[in-house]
This record gives C-alpha cells, sequence and structure tokens, in this order.
C-alpha cells in the first residue's frame, strides 16, 4: 500500500538553509554572524512589554493587531486599512503568492536574492524567474522589466538584496515601475531599511511609502527582526492599498502573531530613537568593516544591510570554513560567495583577520 502523496510542487520545494549556530569553545569567544541578526538585545522597555505580555499566555493574541496597526498607522501615516502584519516578513510573501498566484503564473525576482523566494514561489505552485544581478550585485532592473509576461502576476524587489547588500534608488524603482503593468504587483521588500545610508552620487534614497502612495500595484515589506532585534519573536508588516492588504490578511495564519510579538513590536516602536541609535552604531562598523576589507585588497559591492558579501565562487566553503576556524560563523552560499553579518567590534576584528590571511588564488 502506498502512502498518500502531496501536490508535485511540494516535493519540489527547496530547502531553506538558517544560518548555523557557533559551537561552543573553551578556547576562545564564538560569534555568529550567520543570520544577519542584531547583536544587540532590546532594549529594556521592550523587554519589560514582552515580560507584561507573557503573564497572559492564557488568552489568544489580538487577531485584528489593533494596537499595532494604530501604532504604525499614526507613526507611516497610513490607513490602518493598508496594513497587514504577519509572523515576519517572509511569511507576507508566502501570503502574497497564494492571495495572487494561480498554479503556473509567473513571479520575477532577482537572483542571488533572498533565499525565501524560490521556496514561497514553488509552494504556491507558481514558477519563478529568476533574473541574474550585474556585475555589482544590482539587480538589473531593464532585464526584470523585459522578463514580464501576460503570466506574470509578482514582481519581488529586494533592497538592499539580501545577500549582496546594494540598495535601490527612487530614480531606478520610478523608472522600472513605468514599464511594469498596473496589472502586475510590485514589492519592495525592505527588511533591512534602517540599515541604508545612500551616498547621494548613487542617487536619491528610496521612499518606498511615497511610491506606494503613487502606485495601487505597489506593496512594501518591513520587519521588526532586523535592526529592531526581534527575530526570534516574529513579526512584520505590509503597507499596501486596502483592497491588496485586505487579500494578505485573508490568507493569513488566524491569531499568527503573537500578543508578546505584538506588545514588543509596540514598546520597540515607542523605543525608536533609542534603537534607531545602535543602529547607526552597527552602520558605523559596517564602514569600519568595508574600509578594512578594502585595505587588505577586497571590494565588496555597495554594503546597504547590516551585512557584507563576498564573491568567492567555489572558494565560499574554504573561506566559510577558515572563518569558523577563528570563532566566526558566517553563511556560505555553496559555489556563490559568502554573506556575514555586521556583528560586535570584537567579531568584525576576527573577520578582517580572516580576510586578510584568505587566498582567493
Amino acid at each position: 500500500m502506498s502512502a498518500p502523496q502531496p501536490r508535485g510542487n511540494v516535493q519540489q520545494i527547496p530547502a531553506y538553509v538558517p544560518g548555523r549556530p557557533p559551537s561552543p569553545r573553551e578556547d576562545l569567544v564564538v560569534y555568529k554572524l550567520s543570520s544577519n541578526e542584531n547583536p544587540y538585545p532590546p532594549l529594556p522597555g521592550v523587554v519589560a512589554a514582552a515580560h507584561a505580555a507573557v503573564e497572559e499566555m492564557n488568552r489568544y493574541p489580538d487577531m485584528g493587531s489593533a494596537a499595532l496597526y494604530a501604532e504604525l498607522a499614526a507613526r507611516l501615516d497610513v490607513p490602518v486599512g493598508d496594513l497587514a502584519a504577519a509572523t515576519g516578513s517572509v511569511a507576507l510573501i508566502y501570503q502574497l503568492l497564494a492571495a495572487y498566484c494561480e498554479p503556473g503564473d509567473e513571479v520575477v525576482h532577482a537572483w542571488r536574492s533572498f533565499e525565501a523566494y524560490p521556496i514561497a514561489i514553488t509552494t504556491a505552485a507558481a514558477r519563478g524567474v529568476r533574473v541574474p544581478l550585474t556585475a555589482e550585485a544590482r539587480h538589473d532592473l531593464d532585464a526584470m522589466a523585459a522578463a514580464i509576461t501576460d503570466r506574470t502576476r509578482v514582481v519581488l524587489l529586494c533592497t538592499p538584496n539580501n545577500p549582496t547588500g546594494p540598495a535601490l534608488t527612487q530614480g531606478e524603482v520610478d523608472a522600472f515601475l513605468a514599464k511594469v503593468p498596473a496589472r502586475v504587483l510590485v514589492v519592495l521588500d525592505e527588511a533591512y531599511l534602517e540599515f541604508v545610508r545612500l551616498d547621494p552620487s548613487r542617487g536619491q534614497a528610496l521612499d518606498a511609502i511615497g511610491t506606494y502612495r503613487r502606485h495601487d500595484n505597489v506593496v512594501v515589506f518591513r520587519t521588526f527582526s532586523k535592526a529592531y532585534g526581534l527575530a526570534g519573536f516574529r513579526v512584520g508588516y505590509a503597507v499596501a492599498h486596502a483592497e491588496v492588504a485586505a487579500a494578505l490578511r485573508a490568507v493569513s495564519l488566524p491569531f499568527g502573531v503573537s500578543a508578546v510579538a505584538q506588545a514588543a513590536a509596540i514598546a520597540s516602536l515607542e523605543a525608536q530613537p533609542e534603537l534607531l541609535e545602535r543602529v547607526d552604531g552597527i552602520v558605523a562598523e559596517r564602514e569600519r568593516l568595508v574600509a578594512g576589507l578594502a585595505e587588505v585588497g577586497w571590494h565588496v559591492p555597495d554594503a546597504q544591510g547590516n551585512f557584507v558579501w563576498f564573491d568567492l565562487g567555489e572558494k565560499a566553503a574554504a573561506f566559510a570554513a577558515a572563518a569558523d576556524a577563528a570563532g566566526v560563523v558566517v553563511r556560505p552560499f555553496a559555489g556563490e560567495g559568502c554573506r556575514v553579518t555586521v556583528g560586535e567590534p570584537e567579531a568584525n576584528a576576527r573577520l578582517l583577520e580572516v580576510a586578510a590571511a584568505f587566498s582567493r588564488d
């Protein structure tokens, strides 16, 4: 007797590979630079709010996320009806594709980009259309526009791009949207928004909320996992016009965003000035790291997230092993490169030592 079989597309879903945690060592402190986490704990006020919510864990969370929506609506100056919360912005990708893609529909995205995109696309029984990055590890928006067909339902733009780092400019996005049919949804996936410090010589920084206001087919995804340090609580949100936001909420998991996550997210917004001070510190470390890498002969793509990208090709595994030996765990992508999170100063100093000693020959 054969066991029941899942749908064919389920058997084709690629596995998500999370950043590996370091193994404890007695000879030195080890650092996890493999998951783009904020290396610093949440502020005390955020922890207190989470503790208070834990005391009511016998109750269901507010399925409508009313308090969180009210806080976001006020801060972003958008209608509550244009918001949709989910268990991290990655869940919003699944929800959007579930709501808008029929089997065989196409989803255009850059590659390499966020690892969850092909997984979510395959889960939705859609077809991913991968458009290679430019030589500078940037989205090739002209090629992405040319890849849109009658079957295209969604385009995913990751800015800054994970894992390579460059961010899109307002001019680039405006020019791209002018080529996209109004029936195609364009996602501006801004998981690393708070870390962007775009050099004005490269163009105007993207105003994703302003862009959504001007285009009915633009959806903005954001998360509390990175800059706000709530990766363990899983809460993200979308900003989209009311019909799109309603569709995202309709296919969401009931009670998916926990009460603790909602309380911590609200407290994080209230503590935003202090949190963004920490972000400024991480950005300063990023700039120090990039400058240090340049001094020892590495020229990484424009790093606008809380990570840097090493284009290593077949040397990716060897570099990851060298970093691991030094007590620093990075995220290798076999045959392509390594993404390394900007961590504590000591961790970044160790990474510079590894990079200086590593042979690319």
